[in-house]
């Protein structure tokens, strides 16, 4: 009985460890030729949540990059964050092997499931990953590590997913 016990235990603490993780990069990223931003989800709107997102450049990456970066992120009830233009190649945005973090303003949401991010240019910027803090102080990142095709949509989509969980 003791052993049983335990042993559930265990499981229970193993099974709290491992959805304490948000990491909804499980598989590849995908492209997506369907997605559409939503017209009432830009920046500068006033919304009622911040989230900081980090986004890392691969060493991979060219040095710098002239490419147009685009962001959209949300959760399950398409409670959308876009972002249009983050780079500037004027402030050394997305140089190889750094991290630039962005405050973004959108809607309040119930977790971040998905991320998009959109390339137009010839410099083929690499991203390795990027993680967003929602307002609750929860985490989630997603690890792409390989170039992001030119003009188009390419990312994540798990909200549909069982390896959904908060940080």
């Amino acid at each position: 009985m003791a052993n049983l016990l335990s042993s559930a235990l265990l499981l229970l603490l193993f099974s709290f460890v491992i959805s304490s993780v948000a990491d909804l990069s499980l598989s590849a990223p995908q492209e997506l030729p369907s997605f559409t931003i939503r017209d009432n989800q830009q920046v500068g709107k006033a919304w009622g949540c911040s989230y900081t997102v980090k986004i890392k450049t691969s060493c991979s990456s060219p040095k710098y990059t002239r490419d147009a970066i685009s962001l959209a992120f949300g959760d399950r009830y398409r409670n959308e964050v876009y972002a249009p233009r983050l780079d500037d190649p004027s402030s050394y945005t997305f140089e190889r092997c750094s991290t630039d973090t962005f405050t973004l303003q959108g809607p309040c949401g119930y977790g971040v499931c998905y991320l998009y991010l959109y390339r137009s240019g010839y410099d083929g910027w690499i991203p390795d990953s990027v993680k967003i803090y929602e307002p609750s102080g929860r985490a989630v990142t997603f690890y792409y590590g390989r170039p992001i095709p030119n003009g188009i949509w390419y990312g994540f989509d798990q909200c549909n997913s069982a390896t959904l969980a908060s940080a």
